[in-house]
């Protein structure tokens, strides 16, 4: 009996360490990463956002940015900021519940879409191309459907849109999710152990394409370890499955332009699955497919990304030859090689549920 009265003591002891040191994490996270944009109360949550103003002579039209799960703004902002300054209106914000945005009553991608509508109604944006990243793809969907009187175009980079066999995804996003134990997951748990995977994890995300110098602490990711983000990201992701498969059939209403950039060795999400499907979905919609590029166009081919942009305010852009640039660049990359899987399509059969 003594033996299990100090097992259970060490374990309350061992909770409330890992609980403190993640207290001390999120301090240093915060203090390192200050939100560095604006505040504004929409939808009963403030929403933190950077408002690049139209130039005098911007040629190409107003452009809002919707970042991917496990991000916030700085991840697309860093990159396409210096391309398109002096040429767009730009309008990056951070997810609600992600970097220094609150949740609010956004639980949903539908809500979240009316979200970004009510900021770009609040900024006076009344209609701009939306550059979404990975699961920011299918949040652009509910907005292109949504709010299609705000839509003048979409690109989408390396997209989460579409079902795929056994709608599986990491085991620590349907645990977090989960009420109580994955409360005490991210307030004990995810932390260190997001900090020890961190490098690793994010060299696969970019994989075969080399990681940018300081690409980590440039585009505050570790904002995502914080107990709060680390649960709104995981509800995003958990619920992604059940969006798409209910949503795709509708995807041929999209009646805005649509460019789809996607690498053939995307290690994060099924290109041949989300791509293709798009391409196949929306009415018109072109697929730049580039090879050897990974799960990060916005970083890799930020020119590209422009140049998608740039066709979407009538410039005569080849973005295929664009691609073949792309690729000439990035033809040795080998980056994660023997490290990162490659990603295969499971079996319908035999995919886990």
């Amino acid at each position: 009996m003594n033996l299990i009265c100090a097992a259970f003591l060490f374990l309350i002891a061992l909770i409330f360490a890992l609980a403190g040191f993640t207290r001390a994490g999120v301090w240093s996270i915060e203090r390192r990463n200050p939100p560095d944009g604006a505040l504004a109360e929409i939808n009963g949550a403030r929403i933190h956002y950077v408002h690049i103003p139209a130039p005098a002579g911007a040629d190409l039209p107003p452009v809002v940015f919707i970042h991917g799960a496990s991000a916030n703004l700085k991840d697309q902002m860093l990159p396409l900021k210096p391309l398109l300054e002096g040429r767009a209106e730009m309008l990056f914000f951070d997810r609600p519940g992600l970097g220094s945005s609150e949740r609010g009553d956004n639980e949903t991608l539908a809500k979240q879409a009316d979200t970004i509508a009510a900021l770009m109604d609040r900024i006076g944006i009344e209609k701009a191309v939306v550059v979404a990243h990975s699961f920011g793809g299918a949040i652009t969907t509910a907005f292109a459907r949504q709010h299609p009187e705000k839509t003048r175009g979409l690109v989408f980079l390396a997209p989460a849109t579409h079902p795929w066999p056994g709608g599986a995804t990491a085991w620590y996003y349907k645990l977090t999710a989960a009420p109580v134990i994955g409360w005490l997951f991210s307030e004990t748990l995810a932390y260190p152990a997001g900090m020890l995977r961190i490098g690793d994890a994010t060299a696969c995300v970019f994989s075969p394409n080399k990681v940018p110098q300081g690409y980590i602490d440039d585009a505050s990711i570790p904002l995502v370890l914080r107990p709060s983000a680390f649960r709104a990201n995981a509800r995003d992701v958990a619920q992604l499955y059940d969006y798409v498969r209910a949503a795709a059939p509708a995807y041929r209403e999209i009646k805005a332009p649509t460019v789809v950039i996607s690498g053939d060795r995307d290690k994060v999400v099924y290109a041949t699955i989300h791509s293709v499907g798009l391409e196949r979905d929306i009415p018109g919609a072109e697929l730049v497919w580039v090879r050897n590029l990974g799960h990060k166009p916005d970083w890799i081919a930020p020119d590209l990304v422009v140049g998608a942009i740039a066709k979407m305010a009538g410039a005569p852009i080849d973005l295929q030859a664009m691609a073949k640039t792309v690729e000439g660049r990035i033809a040795d990359d080998a980056q994660g090689a023997g490290r990162c899987p490659e990603l295969r399509v499971p079996d319908a059969e035999l995919a886990p549920g």
